[in-house]
């Protein structure tokens, strides 16, 4: 009999270290990594970057010359019956015999054409896809910190959700106990019948919120595993790694240093004034319509009835071509008027961003501000709660509080526990929620 206990204590030992072994830990900045990793629209954005890049070799590969091999084979047979007449060189008729003859025809060119000159348009064309894949650079960018900021986020939400229901865990293991006190009291008759009818009430509602406390955190654990690809029927732990959390910022009542911060470091604003200055370089290109055109071509070309005389006749030519506009039916004009209405709307929406840029600042200061004076309130209100607490439910085992005063008091410690819960998951939030305004939020 004693084997068997010791056999399926080292049993149960053996399963839970496995089963805790088996856990998968995840701390915020390995939530972040695997986040920027496998996020749907960043792996989307990262690949169009490609795109960009090609583009832009294209817009060099316009300035240089481009080259065409060709080579072609032709058949032909003519084939008459006779008996033919036909009207001769002197209009005199002549009767043709029988005649059938073949012809082929080998031939090969190699050549091509360059622009010399389209109104720079070509290199404009360059200036506006450098401005363009930086623009593209600057966006990924924005992208991989708003998935930071989002993570954060999610995080922080289990991170809270796991707070609560540690604390619902322990409320309802207090309500329990208050209950089986307060049967024993009332079987002793120290206690009315109305005390035990609603302890049995409060330790059901205790239950109730454990079990919602519970939802909750099963939830926003299947929300941020979907978030990070990740399997939601494993077992994870989650750790906020202090290493991770975001250092205060400086001088955070100086509103107008931080905007500058902001204006210097935000990528989108970065990008914002990338695509105005490519709307500059694409009126530029439009007003290359008004200008002459020179191209230039060059053709090496040799033709043969026999594959071995290909190279028996040569043929070389260069040429030049101009072309002036004169009449374009008002499409250079529609195309000016389209560049310059871009230019206007991107120049607009940079000053747009720049008056929503100082906005963001302003209500992120305001937000962590608020955030750590509520987390100091919180703090405060939940020492002094708990106190009181304490005091009256030592008083109503003493006899001299009555089970209403002492369930109010519990109450306001509850509350109180909850307030405090939710401004610290504030006030972390807050934090990076500045640093994202302020476009310091890096994604290395």
């Amino acid at each position: 009999m004693k084997f068997v206990k010791i056999f399926f204590l080292i049993s149960f030992t053996f399963v839970f270290v496995a089963s805790v072994n088996g856990q998968e830990k995840i701390t915020l900045s390995s939530a972040i990594t695997t986040a920027l990793n496998q996020n749907t629209s960043v792996i989307k954005s990262t690949n169009s970057i490609e795109t960009s890049v090609a583009s832009l070799k294209n817009a060099y590969g316009n300035l240089l010359p481009n080259l065409n091999l060709s080579s072609g084979w032709s058949w032909q047979r003519v084939s008459s019956t006779g008996n033919t007449t036909v009207i001769g060189f002197n209009s005199e008729a002549q009767t043709l015999g029988a005649t059938e003859s073949d012809s082929r025809n080998y031939t090969m060119s190699l050549g091509g054409n360059v622009t010399l000159f389209d109104g720079l348009a070509n290199i404009s064309t360059i200036g506006q896809r450098k401005s363009d894949l930086k623009a593209a650079r600057y966006d990924l960018e924005k992208l991989r910190q708003d998935v930071i900021l989002q993570t954060v986020n999610l995080f922080i939400t289990i991170l809270n959700n796991e707070k609560i229901l540690k604390f619902q865990t322990e409320d309802v293991k207090y309500n329990e106990d208050l209950l089986t006190k307060v049967k024993e009291m009332f079987d002793l008759r120290m206690k009315a019948n109305v005390d035990l009818y609603s302890q049995e009430y409060q330790t059901s509602n205790s239950k109730l919120s454990y079990l919602q406390a519970k939802s909750n955190y099963e939830k926003s654990k299947i929300t941020f595993l979907n978030y990070l690809s990740k399997d939601i029927l494993k077992d994870y732990t989650f750790e906020m790694d202090s290493s991770y959390l975001p250092e205060s910022v400086k001088d955070i009542d100086n509103i107008g240093a931080l905007v500058q911060t902001a204006l210097a470091n935000r990528n989108d604003y970065q990008s914002s004034k990338l695509k105005l200055e490519s709307s500059e370089y694409q009126l530029t290109i439009a007003r290359g319509g008004l200008f002459p055109s020179l191209s230039g071509n060059y053709n090496f070309s040799t033709s043969a009835t026999q594959p071995s005389d290909l190279f028996s006749r040569k043929v070389y030519s260069v040429g030049l071509s101009f072309s002036f506009p004169i009449f374009s039916r008002w499409s250079t004009e529609l195309a000016m008027q389209t560049a310059s209405v871009l230019n206007k709307n991107s120049n607009e929406d940079l000053n747009a961003l720049e008056r929503q840029i100082t906005s963001d600042v302003k209500n992120a200061v305001l937000d962590l501000q608020t955030a750590k004076q509520q987390l100091e309130v919180t703090k405060a209100a939940l020492k002094s709660a708990k106190e009181t607490w304490e005091i009256i439910r030592d008083s109503y085992t003493l006899g001299s509080a009555t089970y209403i005063d002492q369930q109010l008091s519990y109450r306001d410690y509850i509350q109180a526990t909850n307030n405090e819960i939710a401004s610290e998951s504030n006030y972390i939030y807050r934090q990076f929620g500045l640093l994202s305004a302020l476009g310091l939020l890096k994604s290395e």
